[in-house]
Order: C-alpha cells, then structure tokens, then sequence
C-alpha cells in the first residue's frame, strides 16, 4: 500500500537560514504525525557556519555551492533526514528485497528500513563507534551493506566502503587512515583479511561477520544477528541526541580512489553531495516511480557511481532495490536480471561487452533466415534511433515489426524487456558497441563523472544524445575547460557544483592540487562541449601519450579501434609515450573460473571458433604465443592494418604488437573493481615486452 492511500503524511515546511543578515537558503523539516517515528523532529538537516568551501579534517564543515534558483537552490538534506522523508512518505512501499536460499525474494519497507537502519547505528555506537570515525564495510551488495553504510552515518560516524577484491594491507590502509572503530565483513574470506592486519589497526574495536557461521571464540567478534540484538536492546536517547548534532555541510562517506598513482585517497563526501547529486540525477533522469520502477544492484558499493545510483537515487525516489548474487559479474547476472526485470540498468563497459559478446554468439549459431531478418531489423532500429538522435519520431511500420520480431526477444533474454533506461558509466564504452546495441533498440546513454563529484556530472537522456559524447552536462553544475581559447574547449575539464566534494581526508595538500582556488576542480580529463550542452572526453592528460616526435595521442579511442576491428581481442594497451612510433599489447578472449573470477588459458569458445576458422589448432592463448601461431598473429595484423586506415595521421599509425600471454583481471591487478585497465600496472608488469618493441 503506498503512502498516500490512507495513511498518515508528512507534511513539509520551508525554514529560511540567515548568516550574517543574508538569506542563505530554505531547508526542508518534516512535520511528522503521531503513529510516524518521531525521532527526526529536531532533524540533522542543520548548516553549520563554515568559512571555507575545503576542509580535509574529521568534523570539519564547508560552505555549500547553493544557487539561487533551478537545481542549485534545492533546499538540502541530509542522509538520515532523506530516509526519513521516504520513509514517512512510503512506509509500506517496498524498499530492499533480497533472494534468500528458499529461492524467495524476501522483501522489506521503507518502514523497516528506516527501523533496521536506526537499530544497526544504536548497536554502532553501544559497540564504541566514535564521532567521525569509521565503519569499514567489506563485502558484496546485500540488505546488511545498506544498513552497516547508513548506520554508521546514523550514528555520526562515517561510511567506508572497501573493494572485496582489496588484498588485506590494501584494507589496512583504508581501515587506518578512515579510523575504524568497526569493521563489517561478509564472510569468512575477508574476515581473514581483517585477521591478519587486526592487531595493527589502533582504532578498531568490533567486527561484524553478516554471513556464514560465525567463530564465537574470536574476542570482538559478532555475528549480524547479536549486531541487531545489541541494537534493538539500546535505548534511542544517544542515537536521537547524536542526530541532532549532524549537519548536512558535514562529511559522512569516505571513497577510496583507485590508487593508480600512489596509495588511495579518501574522498570525503559530505551529506550534501550526496543526497544533491542522487536529486539531480533522477530528475535528469526522470519520472522514477515508487512500486513501479525497479533497480538490480550489482557493481561495487564502495565504487561512488553504484552507492550514488544505487543507495542515495534510489532513496530519493522510493525506487525498490533487488539485490543481484555475489557472483552477477560470473554469470549469474542475467537470471537474476530475468526474474526482477528492472525498468532502469545501469552498468559498466565490461558489462555491456560481454552482453554483446553473448548475443553475438547466439546469432552465429542461428540458421540463414534468421540471420537475414536480423539484419533487417538492425537496419531499422538504427534508421529509427539515427531519426531521434537527429530530433526526429523515426517510428515506421518496419520498426514496429522489427520490434515485434527481434527486439522484444533480445530484450527478454537479457532480462531487460520492461527496462526504460540503459547506462554506462565508469570508463568510455566503445562507440561501436553502442551502435551494435542501438541497432537492437537498446540505446545505452552515457554518465560521466568521478569520486570527487559524489557520482554524476553528466547524463545523457533523449534527444540530448549522441554516441561519441559522456552525456549532457547535469542541471546546476558548472563547467569550463582549462588552457582553451574557447569557452567550448577543448581544454582540461573543469567543473564545481553541490556535489563538489570537501577535501581529500588528511591531506589537505593533493586537495588544494585537485581543486584550485577558485574551487574548480581539475579533472585531468580533456574535452570539449557541443550545443546541446553534451560534454566529449577526448583523452585524459595523465595517458596522453607524447611521441618523440612530439605527436600527441589519446590512446583510448585508438584501442577501441582495433577492438572494433578484432572482436576477439579483449583489452588493447596502446604504448608509445616518447617513443618513436606506436605499439600496442594485446590479450586475447580466454574462459574464466567462475569461482576465483581468475582469466584461465583456455580461449573462450567464440575465441576458440575463430581461431579454427583461420586455420589453427591452438586451444589456448599459451599455444598462440608460445608458438608465435601464425595463422593468428596474420589476423592480427590484418586488423591493425584495418585500424590504421582510420589513423588521423602517420604518427597515430600502430606499427607493433605482441599478444600477452594471459588476459587481465583484478586478481592478478590489472583492472581495477569496475574493470578499468590500470595501465601503470600493465607497464610495469610488461616492461620487457615493451622495451623489445624499440630495440634497435
């Protein structure tokens, strides 16, 4: 039953803040009925006075970047007080669901939400969470990730998340550097980790185990279930005096980068930047409705994009959440993407790919006829998106039978058949992917954006989209490009906004590098915008690649080239910085253990097909190198050929390559939780093989 059918309401009223006799802003508070819980009265939506728009220090506070109308005057909120408002305005809608071992999914309110999560704060803080100090979260998306993440900021402590795929002094230092009073672990497998490194750790005072059986004999050691005892045993006195202090200009999530340049960094996420960018992103968005929209979690939750997508977006709007199982990125994603059948899905490239790689598969195994009538159906869908991409309707009778007969189809195989809304976002999806995928009336739009933005600075949605572009600049947001004559760029992307965030924890001076002081921040990116108000990424500096010949080169958009032109190849790393010309390192498709996530020798069997086709009897990746295969490396180089035609000039041309003897993953660290290449690993890892291209 929804909200508004007979129960109770909230209503909500504006409060004016005045500093120094100027009008600052209107801040919502809740009057909330008897029968509603009362605990938010005196609410944690508060401003504190701040005189700087940094602060790098545990209870510091900063100054907000609001406008004076549009997006950028939205009166803030914080965290606690945004599950309030949802939770006094949909208590009986559906809030998280998750798939038990009866093979039912197992459903809570927003009701019990709000319930749990207030329980899960008040055993924090019995347990000895401190003010502005951690809970270390570590494990795959689940009902108890939510509550561990808003119950520590219930609680006035902060939320920070850790990559399951961190080794254990990779969680020692995002655990020591956060404070952690409290650790909470999935599963035996990572409370090893937190084993080994526990005596190092001076802050850390309790762990919590949410998933197999629990070692009683371990001190500090607590099982979900005694978590939520201890809570429920608590009284709300502390708890409610603790949210009274909170301020929306506070920090309450710590974001570890990726760390390809030095140790991580902790990005410090105020409430505001949060709760502003999930609002701004569901109204560019748009229409997202309680009940009826549904979302699959799946990607990383300590990655910014999926805890602003998935936590904060999807409690602004009452979307119900489906929790996906923690092995969706092994293949188990699609069956769980069938049963719920989301109206929204959002994903990273490697996703889409592999999505594009099954249908592929399946389309090479279909008879002649069915073959020809999908190419005629992918010759109207993307006639009928180059149509609406140009402004057009492009609905036609051939489109409306396309629809019909294959369309419909792929989009049930994948689960996605009620799905409204497809995104990429985390890394450049490559343009001919997304063709391919248009063509089946699947356009996928693109969002672009970084920790240090709590998420989001572009989305694109129709008619604002075009394929090369990362999406339209989000409402309320400011950008420019640095070094540019033109104010369209290109240039370094620069941007400031509400999602802004406050400072880098502790490190005051890479915060004062990354944002300047006029409180834009340095992106590192490089781009221009269009009319429309579209944002392009051309390269980032950092991987620009410089020639000897002083050539500048964006490596990204010549990789995908060349995966565009050799479908089998899996990651393609251009090399050439102060090189006399350009190579490129190569791995090839190989099957992966399902349990370890690890790339196995073995060639994927499209892989394996192709590489028959040519005419060898190579069954695995170590054949094709060890033996220089040559029926291979001719395809190979065949395809560079094909690439090379599209150079935009001779510098830009790749004149060497060796394919790698093992592909990557993030257990052997080339690709970081989101599947991105981290490149200085791959130079290092691969130093000899590139030091042999430009012996004399």
């Amino acid at each position: 039953m929804d909200a508004d059918s007979g129960q109770k309401q909230a209503t909500e009223t504006s409060t004016v803040i005045v500093e120094n006799g100027e009008e600052i802003v209107k801040v919502n508070t809740m009057h909330v009925p008897n029968g509603i819980n009362q605990a938010f009265l005196n609410g944690p939506d508060q401003i504190i006075p701040a005189d700087d728009y940094i602060s790098c220090v545990p209870g510091g506070h900063v100054k907000l970047r609001l406008g004076s109308r549009g997006l950028a005057a939205e009166p803030p909120i914080s965290v606690p007080g945004l599950l309030n408002r949802t939770a006094a305005r949909y208590p009986n809608d559906v809030a998280l669901a998750t798939k038990k071992s009866d093979g039912k999914w197992h459903k809570i309110t927003y009701k019990q939400y709000q319930e749990r999560v207030r329980t899960v704060a008040k055993a924090f803080l019995k347990l000895g969470l401190e003010r502005y100090h951690s809970v270390g979260i570590l494990g795959f998306n689940s009902e108890q990730w939510y509550l561990a993440d808003l119950g520590a900021i219930h609680a006035g402590g902060y939320a920070a998340g850790i990559y399951t795929t961190n080794s254990a002094e990779a969680c020692f230092h995002c655990l020591e550097t956060s404070r952690a009073n409290i650790c909470a672990v999935q599963d035996k497998k990572q409370l090893e980790k937190i084993l080994a490194i526990r005596s190092r750790l001076k802050h850390l005072k309790a762990i919590i185990q949410w998933e197999d059986p629990v070692d009683t004999s371990i001190p500090g050691l607590y099982s979900w279930d005694q978590l939520m005892e201890i809570g429920n045993k608590e009284p709300d006195t502390q708890l409610n005096n603790i949210l009274k202090t909170i301020s929306v200009n506070e920090c309450c999530t710590l974001v570890y980068t990726s760390g390809t340049v030095g140790p991580p960094k902790a990005v410090m996420l105020s409430h505001d930047n949060l709760t502003w960018d999930a609002y701004s992103i569901g109204e560019r968005v748009g229409d997202l409705q309680p009940t009826i929209d549904r979302l699959v979690t799946f990607l990383p939750l300590s990655h910014v994009a999926a805890q602003v997508a998935d936590i904060y977006t999807t409690l602004h709007y009452a979307v119900p959440v489906y929790f996906a199982q923690p092995d969706a990125l092994k293949g188990s994603l699609v069956e769980t993407l069938k049963e719920v059948r989301p109206t929204r899905f959002f994903a990273v490239p490697r996703v889409w790919e592999k999505m594009y790689e099954k249908i592929i598969a399946v389309g090479s195994s279909s008879g002649s006829v069915k073959r020809y009538i999908a190419m005629w159906a992918k010759d109207k869908g993307t006639k009928h998106h180059t149509a609406r991409i140009n402004g057009m309707d492009g609905t036609t009778c051939g489109y409306k039978l396309a629809k019909s007969l294959v369309f419909n189809k792929v989009r049930e195989s994948l689960g996605l058949d009620q799905c409204l809304l497809f995104m990429s976002a985390a890394a450049p999806l490559s343009p001919e992917i997304k063709k391919f995928f248009l063509s089946l009336d699947i356009p996928i739009m693109d969002a672009f954006g970084m920790s240090e933005l709590a998420g989001a600075h572009t989305i694109s949605i129709y008619p604002k989209f075009k394929l090369d572009s990362a999406g339209e600049i989000l409402d309320g947001t400011e950008t420019k490009f640095d070094g540019s004559e033109s104010v369209n760029g290109p240039g370094e992307v620069l941007m400031r906004g509400r999602h802004l965030f406050m400072g880098y924890l502790f490190d005051e001076e890479k915060t004062r590098q990354t944002i300047d002081q006029d409180g834009w921040l340095h992106s590192g990116d490089v781009g221009r915008v269009d009319s429309n108000n579209l944002l392009y990424i051309t390269g980032r500096i950092k991987e620009l690649l410089i020639t000897a010949g002083g050539e500048n080169v964006a490596p990204v958009l010549i990789e995908q080239t060349v995966q565009s032109e050799l479908l089998h190849v899996s990651y393609a790393v251009l090399i050439g910085d102060r090189r006399k010309f350009l190579a490129i390192l190569l791995t090839l498709k190989g099957k992966i253990n399902q349990t370890t996530g690890d790339a196995l020798d073995e060639l994927d069997t499209e892989t394996a097909k192709w590489v028959a086709s040519l005419g060898s009897k190579a069954t695995t990746i170590s054949e094709i190198v060890k033996n220089k295969d040559p029926y291979v490396y001719k395809a190979i180089e065949a395809g560079i050929a094909r690439a090379n035609k599209k150079a935009i000039s001779n510098a830009q041309k790749i004149q060497k390559f060796a394919i790698l003897p093992a592909d990557f993953s993030m257990n052997t660290g080339e690709l970081g939780p989101t599947l991105k290449i981290k490149r200085n690993v791959v130079y290092e890892k691969y130093k000899d093989i590139i030091e042999d291209f430009y012996k004399e």
